[in-house]
């Protein structure tokens, strides 16, 4: 439940006026965060995009950096073509900013004459003094060249790291593999999930009603102005991710845990449809930052500041929701810094994690009760591989398939074993979705 300040990606003309050079500043700076100190980008913008610069420039430089990662793949490969010896290692923020530079050219359709001179004068200011010349002779050649050798770039696979690729082409195909590829290159809409007549919603917020009841529109303008922020109409919760609290059913005046909950997109659905919610977190400041979140869409849950692994309720659940924490290499096309912060190395310790999450949350379960076990990554190891090692060490409960009447608009997501799996490319119609894998169970 992302309730950031989103901004509308500009679109730059050759009339307007190039925007501030502190908007490239701070672009930099965020390509240094991810790339160099491997922060997420959610996280550099919040830190880098502050009161001080305007409107169009902090959404100029989200654009930039957003784009700059999104396609750094192609970008790379770009600069390659132009560069006689790879920069020295040293090198790196000379680096980023010929990167800066081929996204605007290639990319964001920025004026050439503004791309080449403001990136060049990047160059001097943050003390890559020496590759200044470099940075101008590559970004001249990449201002006539660059959008012809864009056309026949292989989009898709440079701007998919080797290790997920093949992971993806040995899970679902050579084909969907592509297509999940291709769904990351575009910037998403945005969704909504409402806690009153939806229909109704998708008029004031000018919005689309999809199958599964969230409401979609065009990404663009800051969160807190759409109408009903204010009076806590609604919050931001991507399509796949609003499906798993629907599988735990009627909730009604029931008692559910969701554990792992914050932002609390979640919590807020199930406290939304009547249950009674225990809401566990283990970070305080995202347990605060849920609690600022309920208090502004006026729902209600106890919260609980415990690791999830070893907190037990003080009576079994009638229903446990376990979002747990993952790869999320199925929200790679809202957060493009993922591919290039996380390794194939992480799976295991990842899956290992959400086994035992999966086996502390079926004892939190009463008789009769219901599990739903999500993950928003595209890894079998962290969906279909850790289902099957649960269901083989714990006989406490069974797998309870998904029917598709359960939600209408799913019959896609829906695997032969009656487990739900999206990908980004599903819905390719309606701006895709984002990747998840769940899996419902009842406790004997």
């Amino acid at each position: 439940m992302e309730l950031i300040a989103l901004t509308a990606a500009p679109q730059p003309a050759a009339s307007s006026p190039p925007p501030e050079a502190a908007a490239r500043r701070a672009a930099l700076a965020v390509l240094d965060d991810v790339l160099g100190r491997n922060a997420p980008l959610d996280e550099s913008l919040a830190a880098r995009l502050g009161a001080r610069l305007e409107a169009r420039d902090r959404a100029f430089a989200r654009h930039l950096a957003a784009t700059t990662l999104r396609r750094r793949g192609q970008i790379d490969s770009l600069i390659a073509a132009f560069v006689a010896r790879p920069l020295p290692k040293e090198a790196h923020t000379a680096r980023n900013i010929l990167r800066l530079g081929a996204a605007q050219l290639a990319f964001l359709d920025t004026p050439p004459h503004a791309a080449v001179n403001e990136t060049v004068a990047l160059a001097g200011a943050r003390g890559a003094e020496r590759y200044r010349g470099l940075v101008n002779a590559v970004l001249r050649r990449l201002a006539a060249e660059g959008k012809a050798r864009v056309a026949v770039q292989d989009a898709a696979k440079l701007d998919t790291p080797e290790w997920l690729w093949n992971s993806w082409r040995a899970a679902y195909g050579e084909g969907t593999a592509r297509r999940i590829a291709e769904a990351h290159l575009a910037e998403p809409p945005l969704d909504f999930s409402v806690s009153g007549d939806p229909g109704a919603w998708a008029a004031r917020l000018d919005a689309a009603l999809l199958p599964t009841g969230s409401l979609r529109r065009s990404t663009g303008g800051l969160v807190t102005d759409f109408p009903g922020y204010a009076e806590g109409g609604w919050w931001i919760q991507d399509a796949a991710a609003a499906l798993p609290a629907r599988l735990l059913g009627d909730v009604r005046g029931r008692h559910a845990i969701d554990l792992c909950a914050a932002p609390g997109g979640k919590t807020a659905q199930l406290a939304a449809a009547g249950a009674r919610v225990t809401a566990v977190e283990q970070s305080q400041p995202r347990l605060a930052r849920l609690r600022e979140n309920l208090a502004r869409l006026k729902l209600a849950a106890d919260l609980v500041a415990a690791d999830a692994e070893r907190w037990r309720p003080a009576a079994p659940a009638d229903a446990v929701l376990l979002d747990a924490p993952c790869s999320a290499t199925g929200t790679i096309r809202r957060h493009p810094d993922l591919p290039w912060r996380k390794a194939a190395k992480d799976i295991p310790a990842l899956a290992a994690a959400q086994l035992r999450l999966l086996a502390a949350a079926a004892a939190m379960v009463k008789p009769g009760g219901r599990l739903v076990y999500a993950v928003c990554s595209l890894q079998p190891e962290e969906g279909p591989g850790v289902v099957a090692r649960f269901l083989g060490e714990n006989t406490a409960v069974v797998p309870e398939p998904v029917a598709a009447a359960e939600i209408p608009g799913a019959a896609e997501f829906l695997a032969a074993d009656g487990t739900l799996r999206t990908l980004p490319c599903h819905w390719s119609g309606r701006g895709g979705l984002d990747g998840f894998y769940v899996a419902r169970f009842r406790r004997r």
